[in-house]
């Protein structure tokens, strides 16, 4: 008897070895012909002190170390970046000049949210190898996966118009005012496919790159803080005490609405994978999980203080003036110079040199998730300086066409950046909602699926989040639409998209499942009766 167990040990030792990922990949896809995140001699080594083959591990994560945290240092930094893009920071100019001090709890508790749901996606890239792109096309049928890769682009497009025009009006700002829009446009372009370039010589330089851009903002816009020196009281009864009134509903949704960005959530999945981790090592995924999960949020707390500096500094100089409604990325900076003057060095250069961080490493991520997004769902098998042409191109040809046609029009370049923050609102379901079904999935997740307390925790903020975005979008439509066969067009469209919405929502069995007491109790009698 004791042989026959022995034998049926080693047969399933066996198996294993020769299909590791097949709890993690149900859907039966070569690895190996699929596109991948990082190529093997990409990835860094994560130097571990024991033996990989050491038994008394488990299933625990080893001991804390900091030059292992060191090493884990990288991906939660370039995911912070979408919390500082340009579209982010008017965002935050804005909220400070309309509504002062009283919306900085939420934009605190906005970027807990947002870390929560980039964990999550963190913990989809770490525990099966794939990043999030990869697994919605195994996961949904080929109509549904077309439909969420059109989505994934137009928001990423969207997102790339705000962060290279961002990256132009600073350009125009630091070379007072010689270089048209549309120069900027060209030159952050070129910028970009330079910085790319640093890639071929390893992921911690072009990380130390970002590292460098996010110093940059951060010093730049604590000096502005420090050169206007907005109230300390006011400032901690903003963050500790929750207010909000009619007045301020709108920059309200908008704080809210910015923190979570489409494209990044497929971004940090696949960042992730530049650490080698073995995936059927419970203890090095939950290692992996635990490292990412603190320098995560040491990069959200650094992105929070950087929007917290620009919404006081605004609400400083321009909370309760005529100037408060008119204030936007393109003339942000000349209110600050008429408002707080020169001093050691003009706060107009200043503001200039913050953006420009932020427009030129947002727009790199945009390009790194431009290529994870493309490469995942369709699987093109491309050479990396390739697919970067063609995601900076879907970006650069209609930026340069907006950079043009609104070079001297402040009015059309606010108009035109809401209707891009509808466009990217609109598709925050269809990034969320592929992200909260894998995550909850065994078959997928294997022993990292998230618990029911967890899953109700994400979904909740999901909710909260469509739900503010939902009434960002009614309100922007009733204010908006003009005309009959334009106010068709959008019915016929919102239908559509609540459709799809449904379907998601009933792909991921969610709501039988956690939300019923049956449903959970339900094993338990039938393997109750069957023994």
């Amino acid at each position: 008897m004791e042989n026959d167990v022995k034998v049926v040990d080693e047969k399933v030792e066996e198996a294993d070895r020769l299909l590791p990922h097949q709890s993690h990949n149900p859907s039966n896809s070569d690895d190996s012909e699929s596109e991948a995140a990082y190529e093997s001699n990409e990835k860094i080594l994560i130097v571990d002190s024991e033996s990989p083959d050491d038994p008394t591990t488990g299933d625990s994560a080893p001991p804390f170390s900091w030059r292992k945290l060191w090493l884990f240092t990288g991906p939660g930094f370039l995911m912070s970046i979408a919390f500082l893009d340009p579209g982010n920071l008017e965002g935050d100019l804005q909220a400070g000049a309309v509504a002062g001090y009283s919306l900085l709890w939420l934009l605190m508790w906005a970027t807990a949210m947002g870390l929560l749901i980039q964990m999550l996606s963190a913990r989809v890239g770490v525990a099966t190898g794939r990043h999030l792109a990869e697994l919605c096309r195994d996961e949904y049928p080929t109509w549904a996966r077309y439909v969420l890769w059109s989505m994934a682009e137009l928001a990423l497009i969207g997102a790339d118009i705000q962060e290279v025009i961002g990256s132009a009006i600073a350009i125009q700002i630091l070379s007072r005012g010689v270089l048209p829009l549309w120069a900027g446009v060209v030159i952050t372009a070129s910028d970009c496919f330079l910085f790319l370039f640093l890639e071929n010589y390893g992921v911690r330089k072009l990380e130390a790159v970002f590292a460098v851009l996010i110093a940059t903002m951060g010093l730049s816009f604590a000096w502005m803080f420090g050169e206007t020196k907005p109230s300390g009281k006011e400032l901690m009864i903003g963050i500790l005490l929750p207010r909000l009134s009619s007045k301020t509903i709108r920059q309200a949704v908008g704080v809210v609405g910015c923190v979570i960005m489409p494209h990044n959530v497929f971004l940090h999945s696949a960042l992730v994978q530049s650490r080698k981790i073995d995936p059927k090592r419970k203890s090095r995924v939950q290692e992996a999980l635990n490292y990412y999960l603190i320098e995560s949020s040491v990069a959200l707390f650094i992105s929070f203080m950087i929007n917290l500096f620009v919404t006081t500094v605004f609400a400083k100089g321009f909370y309760g003036t005529d100037k408060a409604n008119n204030i936007g990325l393109v003339n942000a900076g000349q209110y600050l110079q008429e408002k707080f003057g020169g001093g050691l060095l003009p706060i107009l250069y200043i503001w200039g040199i913050g953006l420009l961080a932020a427009g030129q490493s947002s727009t790199i991520t945009g390009t790194y998730a431009g290529q994870f997004i493309m490469g995942g769902f369709l699987n093109l098998r491309l050479k990396k300086w390739m697919r970067a042409v063609i995601t900076r191109s879907c970006a650069i040809v209609p930026t340069m066409i907006v950079a043009i046609v609104f070079n001297t029009s402040e009015a059309s370049l606010d108009v035109l950046n809401e209707w891009l923050n509808v466009l990217q609102s609109v598709q925050i379901p269809f990034a969320l909602l592929p992200l909260l079904t894998l995550v909850s999935k065994e078959e997928i997740m294997g022993d990292f699926k998230i618990g029911p307390i967890l899953q109700r925790i994400a979904w909740t903020v999901a909710a909260l989040v469509m739900i503010i975005n939902g009434y960002l979008l009614l309100d922007f439509f009733v204010s908006e639409v003009d005309g009959f066969l334009f106010g068709v067009s959008v019915c016929v469209w919102t239908t559509a998209y609540i459709a799809f919405i449904v379907y998601l929502i009933s792909h991921s069995n969610f709501f039988p499942s956690p939300w019923s007491s049956s449903s959970i109790e339900l094993p338990k009698r039938v393997s109750i009766s069957d023994s």
